[in-house]
């Protein structure tokens, strides 16, 4: 293996170590976190529609002319989804009725993560320097990342123990798993490729931002919830400056 393949592996495993930090810290502060749930929410719906908006979805149109049918796609899809988990899952088992507000934000954040390691895989092999200022801006977005993942499959009524589990799973390991799978076939991604799966899911994390997140936060009504909504579109405009 060449340097470059080591080089988007360790940064990659760093990725998936920040936001293991993430789901750690908030497991041992649980309490607390608790009590702060909808604010979490709130800044996780800014960062999510905000970084979707502002850099994903520009970036993949740019890319492929086809990007909106994708992102159509991966919007319909999660909400495909939602709607089977619901009248399959959550309505024959009224205890897991909550179920959604974790799973759904999970799978996206999920997918989006995975096609993370694939921009690990291609900008490090377009150069060491691409890479590191893609890391940069990534990393960043990481830590509360873990977070959120946890804390929402705790609200759907996940126990604790398990949320770690499928947070890690998730929010962590799929950036590795991303890269692994991508770097041999790097050469073979083109841009059109790699365009129509930012823009699948950039579509997944705007459903779970706009019909997911903001609708619960909505409904608590917390005193300091814009607040916490204005911090999260904040982040998300720090994360494209970093990556311009």
């Amino acid at each position: 293996m060449d340097d470059t393949f080591w080089t988007a592996l360790t940064t990659s495993i760093l990725a998936a170590l920040v936001t293991s930090i993430g789901i750690f810290t908030i497991r041992r502060f649980a309490d607390w976190g608790h009590r702060n749930t909808t604010y979490f929410i709130c800044f996780a719906a800014g960062v999510l529609i905000s970084a979707s908006f502002l850099h994903i979805i520009p970036k993949s149109f740019s890319m492929n002319p086809d990007a909106p049918v994708w992102l159509l796609v991966g919007f319909m899809g999660l909400h495909l989804f939602n709607r089977f988990l619901t009248a399959f899952v959550c309505e024959k088992n009224p205890a897991r009725k909550d179920y959604v507000i974790g799973v759904i934000p999970m799978l996206g954040i999920g997918f989006h993560t995975f096609i993370d390691g694939f921009i690990y895989s291609i900008s490090f092999s377009v150069s060491i320097f691409t890479g590191y200022l893609a890391t940069v801006g990534m990393v960043l977005h990481e830590f509360p990342e873990g977070i959120i993942t946890y804390l929402l499959l705790v609200r759907g009524g996940v126990a604790p123990k398990v949320a770690v589990m499928l947070a890690f799973l998730a929010a962590a390991a799929t950036t590795p798993l991303g890269m692994l799978v991508s770097y041999p076939l790097v050469n073979n991604i083109d841009q059109q490729a790699l365009g129509a799966l930012l823009s699948l899911s950039a579509g997944a994390l705007v459903y779970v931002g706009a019909t997911h997140l903001l609708p619960r936060a909505e409904q608590e009504q917390k005193k300091f919830s814009l607040v916490a909504l204005a911090g999260g579109v904040l982040v998300a405009v720090v994360i494209v400056a970093s990556k311009a």
